[in-house]
């Protein structure tokens, strides 16, 4: 009688294999899904004169506007990103991309500014799930040693997405208005839907976790590489078993302190992002230079994040991704308080500077987050992170509107955004000496992901 084969460890299996097409296309339709949720989410801010000119609103009702959509951002990851825990990756990404994609469509046919702000609302449900979602997917198909630069190319997506807005708002607002904008922003989603539901493959950790059929996890793992396995052969994960609710395992004593240190960068980190993608080129037009120019330095900072986050995925997978990241926005903090300085020739150079560490680094967190959390509970402790990180975007968009408002110098505007880049950069050193700490205890380490943090 013969013995069953040895089960298959399979993330073993995927650091010893190299990146194989199959794997590519999963983060090809990841970084597409990030790139739509970034063209969502900039887009009104290239549009925000216009909505102040048509519709004669001031720049306290443009922060409400702003922040309606990052707060349905925050209780869609907080609410809805967890369901794929539960119920899958594949299913929850298809459902919250056509969902945002049918409401972009109807917020172009918004009749006035009430109906308009509910709309951003909902569709920020639809785009709040799928980031986090998507995040975790591409990360459950890389190997350990390119997690971090393979999941920061994912979500470069987002910069590169944010910097299509104002592209597409430079074509279409001439001949289409702002409508045509937000009409764009629901036909790309809703045809990337449809690609989804046909070539999106199901997080193939997932199914191990999930005690999926051997032979279909099989079939997932051989499109990635030829593999020997019979109906006798297991799939297993080095990873601790977590049970009861998934929001509950993110404060088991494993993860509490971490989890509050993650959720303190994320807060200060998206803080500075949001307000900078929305409030940017009114905050630059308002300083002295046409529209079209601030327009153009608006793209100077998604550029910059799109560098940032390659640079930064590379140097975290090569050295300490906290330490990595600690730098970049201390250096964060000083471009800020450069940008209100510097002369209008220089303002580009800043201002990139201010996406590779902020932006950047922000890319490079969600990738920390990705590996800092199990399979079991991954998308809840990102989209926490994220849910938390909104509610800190949701404090710049209105905080944006009400340093324009109180008219207060360029200088001390930005020099006040700096202060939460510099904390941003204390909360990851210390969840860098955590998890030092904990490296200590091997079993912790191993479901933490933090050999490498």
């Amino acid at each position: 009688m013969s013995s069953a084969p040895p089960p298959i460890d399979v993330r073993a299996w995927l650091d010893e294999r190299p990146f194989s097409l199959f794997q590519w296309r999963v983060l090809l339709l990841c970084f597409c899904i990030v790139a739509v949720d970034g063209f969502d989410t900039a887009c009104v801010g290239f549009i925000a004169p216009l909505l102040m000119r048509d519709w004669h609103i001031g720049p306290n009702v443009l922060g409400m506007l702003f922040g309606a959509g990052l707060g349905g951002l925050m209780v869609g990851a907080l609410l809805l990103g967890p369901v794929a825990d539960r119920i899958g990756r594949k299913k929850t990404l298809i459902a919250t991309v056509a969902f945002f994609g049918l409401a972009s469509l109807a917020t172009a046919h918004s009749p006035s500014v009430a109906i308009l702000i509910a709309l951003r609302f909902a569709t920020g449900l639809g785009l709040g799930a799928a980031m986090p979602n998507a995040i975790a997917l591409t990360s459950e198909y890389c190997p350990e040693r390119r997690r971090a630069f393979l999941t920061t190319v994912m979500f470069c997506g987002f910069t590169m997405g944010s910097g299509l807005g104002g592209v597409v708002a430079a074509e279409l607002i001439p001949d289409y208005g702002w409508r045509g904008v937000f009409l764009f922003g629901g036909i790309a989603p809703l045809a990337l839907a449809a690609a989804l539901a046909v070539w999106l493959p199901e997080s193939v950790r997932y199914l191990v976790v999930k005690g999926a059929d051997a032979s279909k996890i099989a079939a997932l793992l051989h499109r990635i590489a030829p593999l020997r396995a019979d109906v006798d052969t297991r799939f297993t994960l080095h990873e601790t078993r977590t049970v009861g609710s998934p929001v509950k395992q993110l404060f088991e004593p494993a993860f509490r302190t971490g989890t509050l240190l993650l959720w303190c960068v994320f807060f200060m980190s998206l803080l500075i992002v949001y307000l900078m993608t929305n409030w940017l080129p009114t905050l630059v037009h308002a300083s002295g230079l046409s529209l079209a120019a601030a327009s153009r330095i608006g793209v100077f900072y998604q550029v910059g994040g799109t560098l940032g986050a390659l640079v930064l995925g590379r140097l975290m997978d090569r050295f300490s991704a906290t330490g990595v990241l600690g730098l970049s926005y201390a250096f964060g903090a000083v471009f800020l308080a450069l940008t209100g300085c510097v002369p209008g020739d220089l303002l580009a150079v800043t201002v990139a500077g201010v996406g590779f560490c902020i932006s950047g680094s922000q890319i490079g967190a969600n990738a920390f987050a990705a590996r800092y959390y199990p399979t079991a509970n991954r998308v809840t402790g990102l989209s926490w992170a994220l849910g938390v990180g909104r509610l800190g975007s949701v404090c710049g968009a209105l905080v944006g509107g009400a340093l324009l408002a109180a008219h207060i110098r360029f200088p001390v505007l930005f020099l006040i955004v700096a202060v939460p880049a510099g904390i941003a950069a204390a909360a990851i050193y210390l969840c860098g000496v955590q998890a030092r700490r904990r490296a200590a205890l091997p079993a912790l380490a191993a479901s933490a992901g933090i050999d490498t943090a």
